[in-house]
């Protein structure tokens, strides 16, 4: 899955058969695509001296303004396309917020129908450009613990949605970032920015430690 600059994958719920009320014949899957104002934790690690979580919640208004002029489905967020907005086969509500599939314009989207109603596919993600966001950093003592800093990102727009997409590698749970290994980069940038501020509160611990050696040095 090729990984683009700026671009996020974030997990679906499962996504289910659906039988169409005007055409029985119709093959339609349908699914969420993801919850509002629900934290849901990205990922989490931990040294020596502290443990780290990153947390992400989709503000309810975050698609208020997106651009959703041509949103695809397609799997694993690459190749062939199943469906897509700009010729009615995939439609979006962002209400709830649900999509709605049919798949039956080609054989492989036939095919992919077939999969998802025997259960081999059933998980799906959905790649998009955040337009801003909002950070809270919380430090929280735990007794007989190592104290943990609990990041939340807010997601309070999004400036594109390109894609809804069934992938072969599913997220372990609901609250997980989807193929973790092709994230934009948002973890490891997160990662990046916390050994940052890491590296400056031990700076800070030395050089207090130091001034107050010499202070009381001085004093003796």
């Amino acid at each position: 899955m090729p990984v683009k600059s700026e671009r996020e994958y974030r997990n679906l719920q499962n996504f289910e058969i659906r039988k169409a009320e005007d055409d029985e014949n119709k093959m339609i899957v349908r699914g969420q695509f993801t919850t509002y104002d629900s934290p849901y934790r990205l990922y989490g690690f931990e040294d020596e001296d502290l443990e780290y979580e990153m947390w992400e919640v989709i503000d309810s208004h975050a698609f208020d303004g997106c651009d959703t002029s041509d949103v695809i489905m397609q799997y694993d967020h690459q190749g062939r396309v199943f469906a897509r907005t700009s010729n009615e086969t995939l439609a979006l509500d962002f209400s709830i917020p649900e999509m709605e599939a049919e798949l039956g314009g080609t054989t492989l989207g036939r095919q992919l129908y077939e999969e998802i109603g025997g259960g081999y596919t059933t998980k799906m993600s959905f790649g998009f450009v955040v337009g801003n966001e909002i950070r809270n950093r919380v430090k929280e003592e735990r007794e007989g613990m190592k104290p943990l800093v609990k990041v939340t990102r807010t997601i309070t727009s999004i400036k594109k949605l390109f894609d809804v997409s069934a992938v072969s590698l599913p997220a372990n749970d609901q609250t997980s970032i989807s193929v973790r290994s092709v994230c934009d980069g948002e973890i490891a940038k997160a990662h990046e920015e916390f050994m940052e501020q890491r590296r400056l509160e031990i700076a800070k611990a030395k050089a207090e430690a130091m001034a107050q050696s010499l202070l009381l040095t001085k004093e003796d």
